[in-house]
């Protein structure tokens, strides 16, 4: 028989019966407990933050396997930055400062889910996220540090 896919997005460490998760994986008649455990064990490390879980069902033997995603690169930055959101009116307000070594750090995080093809470029797509969330990065609009980034002025800590 085929197989299922069932996509949910779960805080990290606290998926429970309930919904959104019971719901959606209820149907297939799968152990429920021995899922919610195994999602807990692997989304600990992203605890309050919402985290992108497939799960994939064998109808047949009801055997399953479950696959978690990165977060959100905003949900990244806001954990970093310690803040609850971004700027209501980006441009207009700031609503905090990322560092170019916190940019990076991210952009580790999220390697794989990246267009980018090294650790440079993987950081200016994380600044240019910021620029939607009203945050600056080392103090300046993101754009600009994008392109002192592109003139070399931080090659010593984008290191590979």
């Amino acid at each position: 028989m085929a197989k299922d896919t069932v996509e949910v997005l779960i805080e990290g460490g606290t998926a429970t019966p309930g919904p959104p998760l019971g719901p959606a994986i209820g149907p297939f008649g799968i152990n429920m407990m021995k899922a919610v455990e195994e999602i807990n064990a692997k989304t600990a490390d992203f605890k309050g933050m919402k985290v992108p879980v497939k799960i994939i069902i064998d109808g047949s033997t009801k055997d399953f396997e479950i696959e978690i995603g990165t977060p959100p690169t905003t949900a990244l930055i806001m954990k970093e930055l310690g803040i609850e959101k971004g700027a209501h009116e980006p441009g207009a307000e700031v609503a905090a400062d990322l560092s170019v070594e916190q940019a990076l750090k991210i952009a580790r995080m999220k390697f794989d889910s990246l267009l980018a093809n090294d650790y440079k470029h993987a950081a200016k797509e994380i600044m240019g996220t910021c620029v939607s969330m009203g945050i600056t990065v080392d103090g300046k609009d993101p754009r600009e540090t994008q392109k002192a980034v592109d003139a070399g002025e931080y090659d010593d800590i984008l290191v590979e």
